[in-house]
């Protein structure tokens, strides 16, 4: 069906608001003993002399290269970055397995957003020890707020991305609790609300923080989850500004062939009432 002139000039006066990190060397967005990120010049305008010595310059142009792992920055998880293909024989295995980044339907990762915040548990862990979001605590915001639908994205509002900076209290952010276990791990959903939120129709879940997984046992919730076809969206940002309903998710990865998930850039598109 064409659009006409009304509908095509409401999605020019949507906001959009911008709900990824932004990936740099000096930010917490690399998950620790992963390939780290890196971001170098290849060629610029003109040969100079750089912190590394000449910079080339083949033309005059600039452009440069990065060398990212699959789950750095803003990113999702497509089902086989947990559930192994059916034809290996592991444990879990199933047809998920061969689901791959480049193959989840881009219409899974998108849709109308719903913010749960659970921003009041940040802090309440112990040193390397997330709080769970618990069912308990989706049921309490659907007893507010409205009962969840199909087809909804839950977003899970920590203000864990508050600690996405450089240094100082960057190292919250992942290292504090999964390398010197100094520091309390971020808020993230429980296995049990995998599952709940599959119950009640949600395919695609995000969040502010590092991972859906918790800091001291990441692999059960993803297991529940993308072993029922879900789809987690992880180190998303600004949530804060978004309205708990009214809000349109849309998260767009790099289509990589094979890929286990991958980077890309997640928005939510707000309509511009009166």
């Amino acid at each position: 069906m064409d659009l006409d002139k009304t509908d095509l000039a409401a999605l020019a006066a949507v906001k959009v608001v911008d709900l990824s990190v932004t990936v740099s060397e000096r930010l917490p967005g690399t998950w620790p003993g992963h390939m780290t990120f890196a971001h170098h010049n290849w060629n610029w305008f003109a040969e100079v002399e750089g912190p590394t010595g000449k910079t080339r310059s083949s033309a005059p142009y600039q452009t440069n290269f990065f060398v990212i792992d699959e789950h750095c920055g803003t990113h999702f998880d497509a089902p086989t970055h947990f559930i192994p293909p059916p034809d290996s024989g592991l444990p879990l295995a199933s047809d998920l397995g061969a689901q791959t980044g480049d193959k989840v339907p881009l219409e899974d990762l998108m849709g109308p957003a719903v913010v749960v915040d659970v921003s009041f548990l940040s802090g309440q862990g112990e040193p390397g020890i997330s709080p769970f979001i618990e069912p308990d605590h989706v049921r309490a915001f659907e007893d507010e707020r409205g009962a969840l639908v199909e087809g909804e994205v839950v977003l899970f509002r920590t203000d864990w991305d508050r600690y996405y900076v450089e240094g100082g209290e960057g190292e919250k952010y992942l290292s504090g609790s999964l390398v010197t276990q100094k520091s309390p791990g971020w808020p993230a959903p429980s296995p049990e609300t995998a599952v709940y939120l599959h119950e009640k129709g949600v395919k695609t879940m995000g969040i502010d923080a590092p991972s859906i997984g918790s800091a001291h046992d990441g692999v059960p919730v993803h297991q529940e989850g993308l072993g029922r076809g879900m789809r987690y969206v992880e180190l998303l940002t600004n949530l804060s500004e978004l309205p708990v309903r009214g809000a349109y998710f849309v998260f767009l990865p790099v289509k990589i062939a094979g890929s286990s998930g991958g980077p890309g850039r997640a928005v939510a598109l707000l309509p511009e009432g009166p």
